[in-house]
């Protein structure tokens, strides 16, 4: 049991330090993309580049050395995870980038229901 956690954890300090390796090179464009060119929200964007590895890897991919495919799909998944736990702050709506509470929406909504039950 001590040899499979020991690789569990040498597996993921190699994805941690790839994705942190990554972020100082490109800053944090897979979670908060630029939007110049496309403007895909950051979970469309990363489930695209999920599927390209997929793909990548039903291509056969994997029998070639030229690239850590394997690597790549685990950090997006990561990252994927990494978004989903911060959507509940996020206005995806209007891709505005706008971190909001779930709180603060759910006030919103109640004062809007308010306003139009009176106006009713």
């Amino acid at each position: 049991m001590l040899e499979f956690s020991a690789k569990v954890s040498d597996v993921l300090l190699e994805i941690k330090e790839l994705l942190i390796a990554k972020n100082k090179k490109y800053g944090n464009s897979a979670l908060e993309p630029l939007g110049v060119f496309s403007q895909l929200s950051a979970k469309d964007g990363l489930l695209i580049r999920i599927d390209d590895k997929l793909k990548r890897v039903k291509n056969g991919s994997l029998d070639h050395d030229d690239e850590d495919v394997v690597n790549d799909l685990i950090g997006y998944l990561v990252l994927l995870k990494i978004h989903a736990l911060d959507a509940s702050k996020y206005d995806e709506l209007d891709g505005s980038h706008n971190w909001q509470s779930v709180k603060e929406k759910q006030n919103m909504i109640k004062l809007m229901k308010a306003n139009l039950k009176d106006s009713l």
